[in-house]
């Protein structure tokens, strides 16, 4: 059974910084999504198991998504963080390594998801 823990989150001010870590049972290309209260889940960076990148525009040149292969564990860097950042922030994997996507259909398993608070 693939599991997808996720740690990080919590209260911050604007302008501050967080880092979440997603570490997995096993080898997948990861991504990160969000979900703010009464809104629907989006995309927020992707990341493949060759290192390749893709960002939501609205995170591009504030998040950095990396990872530790050898640890099966994905990294959001959070920067210049705003109010409109809060969320519920989910980790997501798929079976297919090469992928760098940006929609949900191509992501096999989610994690349990960490709440992300931005005070202004």
């Amino acid at each position: 059974q693939v599991k997808l823990v996720e740690s990080g989150g919590g209260l911050v001010q604007a302008g501050g910084s967080l880092r979440l870590s997603c570490a997995a049972s096993g080898s997948y290309a990861m991504g990160w999504f969000r979900q703010a209260p009464g809104k629907e889940r989006e995309f927020v960076a992707a990341n493949n198991y060759k290192g390749g990148t893709y960002y939501a525009h609205s995170v591009q040149g504030r998040f950095t998504i990396t990872r530790d292969n050898a640890k099966n564990t994905v990294y959001l860097q959070m920067n210049s963080l705003k109010p409109e950042d809060t969320a519920v922030y989910y980790c997501a994997a798929a079976e297919d390594r090469t992928v760098v996507a940006g929609t949900e259909q191509f992501y096999d398993y989610w994690g349990q998801g960490t709440q992300v608070t931005v005070a202004s």
